[in-house]
């Protein structure tokens, strides 16, 4: 009885692993599971400002950076206008800064952006980004090359350079 039971079970491990993505998603919006360095981004949609909603397919050749951020948060108050300059730096280059509000509501997200005269979208995240990032802490970082390829995660406050040396990185 307990070798079918193992039997059993190994099968049904077997039938999961098969149904996840594999290597063979045709698109890095379509990757599954969490988010990790060298692996395709997992696909979203979320709400948006300005609206009415953003997912990553709508950036798919565009050089990412994932900014995860509450309003309550000193340090990430402390770098919003840095994230603004690189976007208004590098956006013709292809780079797109998106705010990832996480686990607040939009009114507190709008006023976040309106308060920091940002000039890229902000996302209001109910769990899910945070979620298939494992966010545990703020701010964090997320660097996404042009083909959808998570290249790196930054956990903690980044200094202005640091957030230039990385996006020149992703441009390259």
């Amino acid at each position: 009885m307990a070798k079918r039971i193992v039997n059993a079970v190994a099968l049904m491990a077997l039938a999961v692993a098969g149904c996840g993505r594999g290597g063979n998603a045709s698109s890095p919006a379509e990757a599954s599971g969490p988010a990790r360095v060298g692996r395709a981004a997992p696909g979203w949609s979320e709400a948006s400002l300005p609206g009415p909603t953003l997912a990553l397919a709508s950036l798919h050749g565009k050089a990412i950076y994932l900014n995860f951020f509450a309003t309550w948060c000193p340090p990430c108050n402390a770098e919003a206008p840095a994230l603004d300059a690189l976007q208004r730096e590098y956006g013709t280059r292809g780079l797109q800064v998106v705010g990832v509000d996480v686990l607040e509501n939009a009114r507190k997200a709008s006023l976040f952006r309106t308060e920091h005269h940002l000039s890229y979208p902000v996302v209001i995240d109910a769990g899910t980004l945070r979620d298939q990032y494992d966010v545990n802490g703020l701010p964090v970082h997320v660097f996404i090359d042009r083909g959808g390829v998570v290249r790196k995660i930054v956990v903690g406050e980044l200094s202005p350079s640091d957030m230039r040396s990385n996006v020149e990185r992703l441009l390259r």
